[in-house]
């Protein structure tokens, strides 16, 4: 049986994931106390195959670092996998104020984003041992199901899921990225007047890029070192791991470079994926 764990901070999207879980033909837990994980998955392990649960700073146990302990009496058979989702300090307070919810940790008589604070140390002892983690910072919940749902259909068999992301410097680093690699030295196509209004996924775009050699030397240098290193970070079981390019908009280098990488990688490993942030983005 397969059980994964939906934890984060309140307002970083939980509902949201667990749902997309749901429609993927999971059997979906809200909310149940950590010690009593281990004797939901005894209870369901010959039911089901696809178990979710949800899992908040309410859910604690007493000790948060009991958790560890908790997750360590699950039966053997259980293939364990945590989501954990979070956003930046100042969404979450923003989204709390939007909604008028309260914060679970309110009734501590402590200001909203000491709470926040708080929780985050709380939940600790899950966010390190996830295998996957989202920041919803820059996220609709649209665009976070989709992402869900990528990263959940994507992983196809035990070994380490490897996402090429790109993205705009403009727009921001992604925070859930493993590496980051700069491409805004290289040739710019939108600064090539039949080329701006397309993307790295269309032809024009690619064959101008292709026909760089700053641009190759590039895309082989990260190759070279991925395929170097991934084996050691799949020896540590390391679940996922995200490999971000950036240019200025997140339209043309990045997706180009993103796409190159992945498909060079897809031809020695199963479980590859790209995604491109901001390649919806008007470009202002």
């Amino acid at each position: 049986m397969k059980l994964l764990i939906v934890s984060g901070r309140s307002g970083s999207g939980k509902s949201v994931a667990l749902r997309v879980l749901e429609d993927l033909g999971y059997y979906c837990v809200d909310n149940i106390p950590v010690n009593l994980l281990p004797a939901l998955a005894h209870t369901v392990i010959n039911d089901y195959d696809k178990v979710a649960v949800s899992l908040d700073v309410r859910n604690l146990p007493n000790d948060p670092n009991d958790v560890s302990e908790i997750l360590d009496y699950l039966p053997k058979t259980v293939k364990l996998d945590i989501l954990y989702l979070d956003a930046d300090d100042s969404d979450l307070i923003r989204r709390f104020s939007e909604t008028r919810r309260l914060h679970p940790l309110i009734k501590q008589n402590i200001p909203l984003d000491q709470a926040i604070s708080l929780e985050k140390k709380l939940l600790e002892p899950i966010s390190t041992r996830a295998g996957l983690y989202i920041n919803t910072s820059q996220l609709s919940p649209h665009q976070l199901s989709d992402l869900v749902r990528e990263r959940i259909l994507g992983k196809t068999s035990a070994s380490m899921v490897v996402v090429f992301e790109s993205f705009g410097f403009k727009h921001g680093v992604p925070q859930d990225a493993d590496y980051v690699f700069d491409a805004r030295f290289l040739p710019n196509p939108f600064w090539e007047k039949d080329l701006k209004g397309f993307t790295g996924l269309d032809q024009p775009v690619r064959d101008f890029l292709a026909s760089q050699p700053i641009v190759t030397k590039f895309i082989w240098q990260i190759n070279s070192f991925m395929m170097t290193w991934l084996p050691h970070l799949e020896r540590n079981n390391r679940s996922y791991i995200t490999i971000a390019i950036g240019c200025t908009g997140g339209k043309h280098r990045s997706v180009y470079i993103a796409e190159i990488l992945a498909n060079n990688l897809r031809k020695e490993r199963e479980d590859v994926q790209s995604h491109h942030r901001d390649i919806k983005i008007q470009s202002t």
